[in-house]
């Protein structure tokens, strides 16, 4: 079974953006395996990593830069903009605890295609 741990989860009723923590890796892993961000299509529960390229953080506000788009949060809601569509997703900050059973188990199902890939 594949473990991971949610750091932190913006949702709407079509997308979760997750970031999870791979705590049963070694720690010399690259950074890039040990946490990752994810965007969940929530009704086909496709999952899609997003490659970082860099954060910042101003104590309030977070921001995540990824190749696939633009992520503004803080510990009540957010926004993502995606780059090639330029879709926008206005999300709800919430508790990791609040992730679905569905949700999970299609991130276990991503990491185990990734290992025997």
């Amino acid at each position: 079974m594949i473990i991971f741990k949610c750091r932190y989860v913006l949702e709407n009723i079509y997308v979760d953006i997750i970031e999870v923590k791979r705590p049963n890796l070694s720690d010399d892993a690259p950074f890039s395996e040990k946490f990752l961000w994810l965007k969940i299509e929530k009704e086909a529960l496709t999952v899609t990593p997003l490659t970082l390229r860099s954060v910042d953080s101003s104590g309030e506000v977070e921001e995540r830069y990824f190749e696939e788009g633009f992520l503004k949060f803080n510990n009540t809601i957010g926004t993502f903009i995606e780059k090639y569509n330029s879709a926008q997703h206005l999300l709800q900050y919430n508790d990791c605890l609040e992730v679905s059973e569905q949700t999970k188990n299609a991130i276990m199902d991503y990491f185990a295609q990734r290992i025997n890939a």
